[in-house]
């Protein structure tokens, strides 16, 4: 129990830690306050019993059930207060430090773990989290802290008491632990059902035209339907572990006090009790477990939260890599490749390849797929380390730039291109985040996009759907386009950037690149002919390797890859429907 509530302690910043740490202390005047209930009860018994009842008696009776009453009222306000502010801002603080850790990884973090995974621990989990972890750690404090305080106060009264209340106590926190082992042991499955849930839940949801297109909506929705089921078996299985422990510990609590007022009364009796004080035990026989019982229900959540805590830790714990370079201008930006090699899950996939790319010149990339063209110009912006060689850009190895002084040297443009939810002038102020509403203009009508968005219901504060949705491939290239053009980076990757657009775009589209790459280091993987055959230099890559190099008219007229790609495509453009 009490190393789950470590466990989150440490999982907080040290402002929310101050927080709690005050809220804790909060928890404990409110246990005392709580007590001061049982000496004014006591004065009162007294006085009755004794009957010397008086205008004083009276008045420390009232001042004390004022100060308990009141205190209370107060403390919890401000307790409450704290401890839902920690958990709250703890949990946005992590979500923010999670994407901020995910901006470094290799993305061969994000090639071997799932969206949902991702999406569940910052949804779900982080949910969870904020809104039981603190109430839940609270309760359980405040409710431990309170039975001590009684259970210490009995000794005052009657020693025989007191033990009896220990006694009571040592049994509940033993079936308390029992309780934690059982829901832990259903924790893990409990959350990996919410992660799987939201995987498959997205996945439906990203694929649904395919899914239709190729009616498979009945094996989809089995899918569905499967991972329904098991969050529902999960759930069910950790409130029937943790019920019969509850349950357990609840009838302890209860069983205790019944042999406190049985045993207080028994002593009256036998003559070793006077009746003041039996009648202050049998009070506080109702009142010693009430706030441990509330506290035993929180406790079966505190191994969730802290399996929670550890999702969370996992994606923040995984190594970086090392962006706390230099910030570095580089003097030029000629671009090597040395005796580069890179391997994913112990299949190389680049193989001891060395290029050079001088700055302001154009290098198109063509081969077969999975050859290694995308991982090159990834090892270039520097997506993943290399393993061997090094790159270098300006003649200093990339892994020696800061990340962000690296990256304000490259815009990209991909094949799939994503917008977010936002208005299109959003999306291309992503380029350069302060640019100006004229700015915005300029680079649109540069990327040949001005005109459609004009067009568009509400201009340049057009919303445009999750990923770019509302919008044609043709349109979201352009408006990526846009994006690189605000920006205005010297190095210009284009990886397939024109390999799936309509003839109506292509036009625009076209326009829009060449405003893009206008006195700029060009690096492009293309499948078409006219978009590689000027450049000043064709890099054929097959299975890892650097096969063939040079200009198009040099590798038309050797055999190879090149010349058999050029032969397709000419094939390609010459079919007709007769």
């Amino acid at each position: 129990m009490y190393e789950s509530i470590k466990k989150f302690f440490g999982f907080c910043d040290q402002k929310n830690r101050n927080k709690l740490y005050r809220a804790v202390l909060f928890g404990v005047l409110d246990a005392i306050l709580g007590a001061m209930k049982i000496p004014a009860a006591f004065v009162a018994f007294g006085a009755v019993i004794n009957q010397s009842i008086d205008t004083k008696t009276i008045l420390l009776v009232i001042g004390l059930m004022l100060l308990s009453t009141v205190g209370k009222m107060t403390i919890n306000r401000f307790g409450h207060m704290l401890e839902t502010e920690a958990g709250y801002d703890t949990c946005a603080q992590k979500r923010i430090q999670i994407a901020e850790h995910l901006r470094y990884l290799p993305m061969g973090y994000f090639n071997d773990t799932s969206l949902g995974h991702i999406t569940s621990v910052t949804t779900n989990t982080m949910e969870q989290v904020g809104d039981i972890a603190t109430r839940a750690i609270m309760m359980v404090l405040q409710g431990s802290i309170t039975t001590v305080v009684i259970g210490v106060g009995m000794f005052f009264f009657d020693w025989r008491i007191g033990l009896i209340a220990v006694i009571g106590i040592t049994v509940f926190f033993f079936c308390n632990k029992v309780t934690n082992y059982k829901v832990a042991k259903v924790a893990g499955e409990k959350l990996e059902s919410d992660r799987d849930i939201v995987g498959v839940i997205l996945e439906y949801i990203q694929g649904i035209a395919e899914i239709r297109n190729y009616n498979i909506v009945a094996l989809n929705t089995s899918r569905v339907s499967k991972a329904i089921d098991r969050k529902v078996k999960a759930d069910i299985t950790a409130e029937l572990a943790a019920i019969p422990a509850v349950g357990i510990q609840m009838l302890i609590s209860k069983l205790t006090g019944v042999v406190i007022a049985a045993a207080s009364i028994w002593f009256y009796m036998s003559g070793s009790m006077d009746l003041v004080y039996t009648i202050t035990m049998l009070m506080c026989s109702f009142m010693i477990f009430e706030s441990l019982d509330a506290a035993g229900v929180y406790t079966a959540l505190l191994k969730i939260i802290g399996k929670g805590v550890d999702l969370a830790n996992e994606i923040t714990d995984l190594p970086q890599m090392d962006i706390d370079g230099e910030d570095i201008k580089p003097a030029n930006r000629d671009i090597r490749l040395e005796n580069v090699s890179f391997a994913y899950e112990n299949r190389k996939i680049i193989d001891n390849v060395t290029l050079d790319i001088k700055e302001n010149t154009t290098t198109a990339i063509v081969g077969p797929s999975g050859g290694g063209k995308t991982t090159i110009t990834s090892l270039i912006a520097r997506f993943w380390d290399v393993q061997e060689g090094k790159v270098t850009l300006g003649g200093r190895d990339v892994r020696d730039y800061s990340f962000d002084s690296l990256m304000e040297n490259f815009s990209f443009v991909f094949q799939r291109v994503y917008l977010f939810e936002d208005t299109i002038a959003n999306n291309i102020r992503f380029g350069r985040p302060d640019a100006s509403m004229e700015e915005v203009i300029a680079a649109a009508k540069k990327a040949s996009c001005h005109d459609f968005i004009m067009a568009l219901p509400d201009g340049y504060d057009t919303l445009v759907g999750e990923g770019g949705a509302s919008l044609s491939g043709g349109e979201k290239q352009r408006i990526a386009i846009a994006r690189a053009i605000m920006k205005d980076s010297p190095i210009i990757i284009l990886d397939e950037a024109t390999a799936n657009v309509d003839p109506e775009n292509e036009k625009e589209l076209t326009e829009a690149i060449e405003n893009l790459t206008r006195e700029k280091t060009i690096i492009m993987i293309a499948h078409r002919l006219k978009t590689v055959r000027h450049a000043d230099q064709i890099i054929v890559v097959d299975k890892g390797q650097i096969v063939q190099k040079g200009k198009h008219e040099d590798l038309i007229k050797q055999e190879g890859i090149y010349r058999n790609f050029v032969s397709g495509r000419k094939q390609a453009v010459s079919w007709k429907i007769s």
